[in-house]
């Protein structure tokens, strides 16, 4: 995106385009999936209908839009890469070029703990974050205070089963709690060359917070700022009402949705690729399957969830 940028606190080119996303009102629907990789919108996006042919749209900072409809339902894939920068990048932009309620739905992947089988898809109920305190001395020695290396937050609670083939080996689990952390490695536990002092990180979490099952890096920033936009305790895929911040671009309204107030609803689906206890990992092969019905139960999930006031679909890419 080549085009110039106006209003250094939300900048958009003059036709309403986001800075990082580059999508503007229009282009991306009330309900989202998000995605780390490229390949596995792609595969979603084989799962959408033929018609209208499905809007597609790169941004220059790496990020992919592709939005048409599900079973006649408007929805977006958004491929967001990885970490809650990221995550707050899509939220935000994606938020300003959408009249109405939003419905976002995470799948990603994640890490197992407890010896959980890669290929089990975990929906979990609430997040905690894990990060790195950045005024710790790592470089020292002082091995007295260890824990104060890492920080873990209070959880934030969130909102498959009849997609699932009948002879795939893993579970669905359900009523987990996750970790999003902010980086693969040190605050993830994993042991690299780096002074990072977190050999026993992933002993103190299972201890910590109860239910912990999965690690991952960006599903806490989505329950943590659907929350915020609600202003009130968040409920499965629920949170409460408060004022919109959709910007007066081109094709937005604001009208009685105003009046009323929007809602972000926010859920996850995770595939552990790996396990972090017996150090197993998914083969090629299997990923793909399971991403494509994981894919699939998802969207039939998201075309069922009801918008009361939805992006007007005059001019938009989805349109009949």
């Amino acid at each position: 995106m080549r085009d110039a940028l106006t209003d250094a606190n939300f900048p958009r080119t003059a036709e309403g385009r986001t800075q990082h996303l580059a999508v503007r009102p229009g282009e991306v629907a009330n309900r989202i999936v998000t995605v780390g990789s490229a390949p596995r919108a792609h595969t979603l996006a084989s799962l959408l209908d033929e018609k209208p042919a499905p809007f597609e749209l790169a941004s220059e900072r790496g990020f992919l839009t592709i939005t048409g409809r599900y079973k006649g339902v408007p929805i977006s894939i958004m491929c967001i890469g990885m970490g809650a920068p990221n995550l707050d990048f899509f939220v935000r932009e994606s938020r300003e070029c959408v009249v109405g309620d939003m419905a976002i739905v995470r799948l990603g992947s994640c890490g197992g703990l407890l010896n959980t089988q890669p290929g089990t898809v975990v929906v979990p109920r609430a997040c905690v974050s894990v990060w790195r305190n950045v005024d710790f001395d790592f470089s020292g020695t002082d091995e007295k205070n260890l824990d104060s290396a890492y920080v873990v937050s209070k959880p934030v609670q969130a909102a498959l089963e009849a997609v699932k083939p009948a002879d795939w080996p893993a579970p669905i689990l359900g009523e987990v709690v996750n970790a999003s952390a902010d980086s693969f490695y040190s605050s993830q536990g994993r042991q690299t060359s780096f002074p990072d002092h977190n050999a026993g990180l992933i002993e103190r979490l299972l201890k910590e917070v109860k239910g912990l099952t999965t690690l991952e890096m960006e599903t806490f920033h989505l329950y943590h700022l659907a929350r915020c936009w609600g202003r009130k305790s968040a409920q499965p895929l629920v949170t409460g009402p408060v004022e919109p911040s959709v910007a007066d671009a081109a094709g937005s309204t604001k009208s009685d949705v105003a009046e009323r107030g929007t809602i972000i609803r926010a859920a996850a689906a995770q595939i552990v690729f790996a396990s972090r206890t017996s150090r197993d990992f998914i083969s090629p092969a299997r990923v793909e399957e399971v991403e494509r019905w994981a894919g699939k139960g998802v969207l039939d999930a998201l075309a069922g969830v009801e918008i009361e006031q939805a992006h007007p679909e005059k001019g938009s890419v989805w349109a009949l």
